[in-house]
């Protein structure tokens, strides 16, 4: 689009004792990557959601501010709350630099914290945390939610003018993550895969891709694979995550023969196994999570792009699924449920599962990087032109 783009992010691997580059002892390092200037940011390792990853925030909001200093004034900066103080840092800089900003919430913090029991939202931590998701967005310029109802989050708090409160739902806008649909094609025929199951022509496959944690709920899939055993269906769960180990021993003490834990492979692989499956699975506990507010997963527009359908064990607010008749959200995610619904695609005629998957293909469309990027171009020029 002719933007002179230029990206911070942190020097370490998300949950990982891994340095993303070698910073020579500097506060930052700037490399080039596929054409596009990255600065890596100084940021100490950690493992899972204690203290250290919470110290490893505040290193990010320190050093990206100091790392700033090299370069030239901005028009607009953009901070993408993988975590929060990296929006903080965004609007903190733009006031230094009389720039405007653009704010991206791709969770909602700290909702998914009180989600996942790390706080309580009517102490005096959760207060804390809720003042300063409000202090964000009332200092942004611009607000992009990835999931379409975040904003009736706003309005639930009331912290938008018509309850009261200072932010204007107008600066609000709605751009989901997606698919490079061309990229996609293109690796389903290069990037190619060796995997007997997954070239058995005479099965139906059912595939999860993704972490493997307690949100996955990937146990269920083995309680269904049990429930469906008698049948023709295999199940083939692509990922890594803190249960794999556990739900290997599983597959292997319960003598559970229809499941394959394939482990982990490299993203440039998935396009092909997609195109593989006969349902691909979008696995999740329903109580783990506010499914209310839509969903952003990478791997939905994924699955869609694969044009195959798709099963969902939660029912998700503002369903894309739904949207575009693409697959099934259960009510409930119960190994019955799931099983019932798998079945039921199974047993669909040739044309009506082919429609299924039709939907799904024109469906990702909408969500192709070509119109995402559109969206963001808008939303940036409606603040740079402000």
């Amino acid at each position: 689009k002719g933007y002179d783009v230029r990206i911070f992010c942190a020097s370490v691997l998300h949950n990982s004792q891994e340095d993303a580059v070698d910073l020579q002892g500097n506060i930052s390092k700037e490399l080039i990557v596929d054409g596009i200037p990255f600065v890596f940011v100084k940021t100490r390792k950690y493992q899972g959601n204690g203290f250290s990853r919470v110290l490893g925030m505040f290193d990010y909001y320190l050093n990206v501010k100091k790392a700033c200093q090299q370069y030239s004034r901005p028009d607009v900066i953009i901070g993408s709350s993988v975590h929060p103080l990296a929006c903080v840092a965004a609007i903190h800089l733009s006031k230094r630099y009389s720039c405007k900003n653009i704010v991206e919430i791709r969770d909602l913090w700290p909702e998914s914290i009180f989600a996942f029991g790390k706080a309580k939202q009517h102490s005096i931590v959760g207060k804390v945390l809720s003042s300063g998701e409000y202090w964000i967005y009332r200092n942004a310029h611009a607000l992009i939610f990835t999931k379409e109802g975040d904003v009736d989050h706003i309005k639930e708090e009331k912290w938008d003018t018509e309850h009261g409160g200072k932010i204007e739902l107008n600066k609000c806008f709605y751009v989901n993550n997606g698919v490079n649909i061309e990229n996609f094609d293109k690796q389903c025929h290069i990037d190619f895969l060796h995997d007997e199951d997954l070239e058995n022509s005479s099965t139906f496959k059912v595939i999860y891709t993704g972490a493997i944690r307690p949100v996955n709920d990937v146990g269920n899939i083995l309680d269904c694979a049990k429930y469906l055993t008698n049948s023709n269906i295999r199940f083939l769960v692509y990922g890594d995550g803190m249960e794999l180990e556990k739900l290997k021993k599983r597959v292997k003490d319960e003598n559970i023969t229809n499941v394959r834990m394939k482990g982990r492979v490299e993203k440039k692989y998935i396009p092909f196994i997609l195109s593989h499956s006969s349902i691909n699975l979008l696995n999740y506990a329903q109580d783990q999570y506010n499914w209310s507010r839509g969903n952003s997963s990478n791997k939905l527009f994924e699955y869609m792009a694969s044009g195959k359908p798709i099963i969902s064990t939660v029912k998700m607010g503002y369903s894309i699924i739904d949207k575009y008749d693409c697959g099934i959200e259960l009510e409930e995610s119960t190994t019955k449920q799931l099983a019932e619904a798998i079945l039921k695609i199974y047993r669909l005629p040739s044309d009506e599962y082919q429609k299924i998957g039709m939907n799904a293909r024109r469906g990702s469309k909408d969500f192709d990087y070509s119109i995402l990027t559109n969206k963001l171009d808008e939303v940036i020029k409606s603040v740079a032109n402000d």
